[in-house]
């Protein structure tokens, strides 16, 4: 085995032990998350998120955690490309945002939610 492929098996590792010691709770609530790709030139790496993830409330939050921490910890990580697979396509989080009753949505309209029978 080359050094290299031996170089890369240690980024994986570390990358996969990160994500299971920083982020217990994804596997206790139902979810996973899984590495999809790691280009050791840019130091970009893609995670998924799955199971109970996808259309979890707070996984944007996991998300923003997952990439801000990632970097820190882990020196030749640059970028951290995650989602839930719930996402328009892109990366990083998103998804549609709740609309509440009174407030203004982009596009200028006003949602006041359905009206009260009395």
């Amino acid at each position: 085995m080359s050094t290299d492929t031996q170089d890369g098996d240690d980024l994986e590792e570390r990358v996969s032990n990160f994500l299971r010691r920083n982020f217990p709770q994804i596997q206790m609530h139902g979810g996973s998350a899984a590495i999809q790709n790691i280009d050791r030139e840019t130091g970009e790496v893609s995670i998924q998120l799955g199971g109970a993830c996808s259309g979890c409330g707070i996984s944007p939050m996991t998300i923003q955690a997952i990439k801000s921490r990632m970097v820190k910890e882990i020196p030749e990580i640059e970028t951290v490309h995650a989602d839930t697979g719930m996402d328009a396509g892109g990366h990083g989080g998103g998804g549609m945002s709740p609309s509440f009753p009174g407030e203004t949505s982009d596009d200028g309209d006003d949602d006041e939610g359905p009206q009260a029978p009395f």
